[in-house]
């Protein structure tokens, strides 16, 4: 064991890590400055277990029927043998009716962790194959595996598919698209915060793609920018497909993957012994004191935004950190970043009022600051 595995494990505790997903990844670029989740997710660590000791209150998950939904449209796409998303596929990549070669890795192995490790070899030796061969390929992959190394770590990703699109095979290449299917409408290809969340999750998918290819000597223009969204069309049962660019969102989780790495020097502004472990009993009840939990995260540096509610177990314990400390992220992400360089309200009222002076940087902002409060004190003497 390496000393940042054990250094990690320390911070764990005596509790298994929770392996990463393309969700978890793609929570690292909703707030990529912080180092609170980059410490958690790097050591595995279940923030949801450490929420419910604190008793705080979750993030909106999907219902049992919402789930239930997005399985019965998933079927409806990928089967029987693919053949609606074939021809989606044909539609959207422009393939030809001799390229509809299909394989459903779903029913490699069994359903224990080991056939994770099977689906990946499988997955691993068609895409390896395709890209050696073109003229020789599938050109749908069901639910393949894919590996993405984290913080010196291997996470296992499940993208819906993974299509082939052959080209000139005299020159033998082709391009892999990651197809992701999911069961909200897209009215009029509109883009929305559902689209936007696909398509940083398909950027999980395209990075561990081409790191796969990569072992093989292949370039990352081999797996294509753009994904394949398979969504119900307007408000039907119908499904779509629409290519949708996520050359930006692949250039973000690569860079704040590539931030994990930063670890050492953020264990290294830890307080010595620091741990998360919730020191379970034998009947795995936590026994940690919630006071002693709250203290050792505060040796963490958050960044907090009201977006974090969305996908950040702890986002109401950093919100509260926030208020209590009259940070300014706790107004909200515009106005953080309209008074960019101010971290506390208190400082912001202070330059506002006068009682502090500002630096040359912050003379713009302060302009900005009292002509807002000149306006606020003319509404109030026009509304007395």
């Amino acid at each position: 064991m390496s000393s940042l595995d054990a250094r990690l494990d320390a911070l764990r505790g005596s509790s298994p890590p929770v392996p990463h997903n393309a969700r978890t990844l793609a929570a690292l670029t909703a707030n990529p400055g912080c180092d609170r989740r980059s410490l958690l997710d790097a050591a595995g660590i279940d923030k949801d277990a450490l929420a419910a000791h604190l008793g705080l209150p979750r993030p909106l998950r999907k219902s049992r029927l919402a789930l239930s939904h997005d399985v019965a449209f998933e079927r409806q796409v990928t089967g029987p043998n693919g053949a609606e998303l074939l021809r989606l596929l044909r539609e959207t990549l422009g393939l030809t009716l001799p390229e509809v070669s299909y394989e459903d890795l779903s029913s490699v192995g069994d359903a224990n962790a080991s056939s994770l490790q099977l689906r990946y070899s499988r997955t691993r030796a068609l895409i390896l194959s395709a890209a050696r061969d073109p003229s020789d390929a599938r050109t749908l992959l069901d639910h393949p595996v894919l590996r993405l190394t984290v913080a010196g770590h291997q996470a296992y990703l499940e993208p819906d598919a993974i299509a082939f699109q052959r080209h000139d095979t005299a020159q033998r290449q082709g391009t892999f698209h990651i197809v992701e299917i999911k069961s909200f409408a897209v009215i009029d290809e509109a883009d929305n915060t559902k689209v936007t969340a696909a398509v940083i999750q398909a950027a999980a998918y395209v990075l561990a793609l081409r790191e796969l290819l990569a072992s093989d000597g292949h370039p990352p223009d081999h797996v294509s920018d753009s994904l394949v969204l398979v969504t119900p069309l307007n408000f039907s049962d119908r499904p779509t497909a629409t290519l949708v660019n996520a050359l930006q969102k692949i250039k973000s989780l690569s860079r704040h993957l590539g931030r994990l790495r930063r670890l050492p020097e953020l264990l290294d502004q830890l307080p010595p012994g620091t741990t998360f472990d919730l020191a379970a009993g034998p009947d795995e009840i936590p026994t940690r004191p919630r006071s002693d939990l709250a203290a050792a995260l505060a040796t963490t540096r958050p960044r907090y935004t009201p977006g974090c509610r969305q996908h950040c177990d702890l986002a109401f314990h950093c919100r509260s950190e926030a208020r209590n400390q009259g940070r300014i992220e706790a107004l909200g992400t515009e106005v953080r970043d309209d008074i960019a360089g101010l971290e506390t309200i208190a400082t912001a009222l202070a330059l506002t009022d006068g009682h502090l002076h500002p630096s040359r940087d912050q003379a713009h902002i302060v302009q900005a600051l009292r002509h807002a409060h000149q306006v606020h004190a003319d509404l109030l003497a026009g509304i007395g």
